[in-house]
């Protein structure tokens, strides 16, 4: 985990507010900003139907601070599972825009109920990324839903804190 220095107030009319006008993206990394703090996640790619449908099945732990992130090739409805995966997870999931829109936290190991995209009543129910964490992580870390991502997969002329 790395906390990023920011020198500017962010607001809830622009969440993203001016820190994302001196923010340099790197695929690898998901940089979280809030209303008092940015968060940094080091992140793997799942950007195709493979990577996505495999995600981190069969693997036996995850550092604290990584993650792996699913890309979508448009806004969609998404749920998740745990069909094969060993570890609990978070899963942050996340708009067309970076904004996080929920997160479900501590997904059970090898449990098969599906786990939707958006709270109960989410007007905007379409994700086009999907973060998963170390179970407990977002909590750990201070993510949490109406933060921005600012990343390189978002489409940066709509993005809330595109990158430079």
């Amino acid at each position: 985990m790395i906390w990023l220095a920011a020198t500017f107030l962010l607001t809830l009319s622009d969440p993203a507010g001016a820190l994302s006008a001196t923010l340099s993206c790197d695929p690898g990394k998901a940089i979280f900003l809030g209303p008092e703090r940015a968060v940094e996640v080091a992140v793997e790619i799942a950007d195709d139907e493979g990577e996505r449908a495999k995600g981190l099945m069969f693997r036996k732990s995850l550092p604290s601070g990584q993650g792996m992130l699913f890309v979508y090739p448009h806004a969609q409805p998404v749920s998740f599972w745990m069909r094969n995966t060993l570890i609990p997870l978070d899963m942050i999931f996340i708009d067309s825009r970076g904004q996080v829109r929920h997160i479900h936290p501590m997904a059970r190991p090898l449990d098969e109920t599906s786990i939707s995209g958006a709270a109960v009543g989410d007007p905007s129910p379409d994700r086009l990324m999907v973060l998963e964490v170390r179970g407990g992580d977002a909590e750990k870390l201070g993510i949490r839903p109406g933060m921005v991502l600012a990343h390189p997969a978002l489409p940066q002329g709509t993005a809330h804190a595109p990158c430079k």
